[in-house]
């Protein structure tokens, strides 16, 4: 069983920037992706972020070049940098870890990014 706990929301003015932790724990960090979905108010909830197991990233369009997934396999960790916020960002965040034919999710964290 994986445990996953995303911080690091919070409330930002627009160009501002935000980096987002998912800290996992109980059982070994190893995942085919974990990646960073997000669902605004009255929206389907879309991918923003993956990074597979062997490093391999992946954006969706609209943040290409503003954020940026990483891992750090020590702290057990993948954040999500977040530059360049924009009003459209703003969601609730979840962090979510696949792992064979298991997946698990995070509690969510909030970005609220004012113009």
């Amino acid at each position: 069983q994986v445990q996953l706990v995303e911080s690091g929301g919070g409330l930002v003015q627009a160009g501002g920037s935000l980096r987002l932790s998912c800290a996992a724990s109980g059982a070994s960090f190893v995942f085919n992706a974990m990646g960073w979905y997000r669902q605004a108010p009255g929206k389907q909830g879309e991918l923003v972020a993956l990074i597979t197991g062997s490093g391999i990233t992946n954006y969706r369009d609209s943040v290409k070049g503003r954020f940026a997934i990483s891992r750090d396999n020590a702290k057990n960790t993948v954040y999500l940098q977040m530059n360049s916020l924009r009003p459209e960002d703003t969601a609730v965040y979840y962090c979510r870890l696949s792992r064979d034919s298991s997946v698990y999710w995070g509690q969510g964290t909030q970005v609220t990014v004012s113009s």
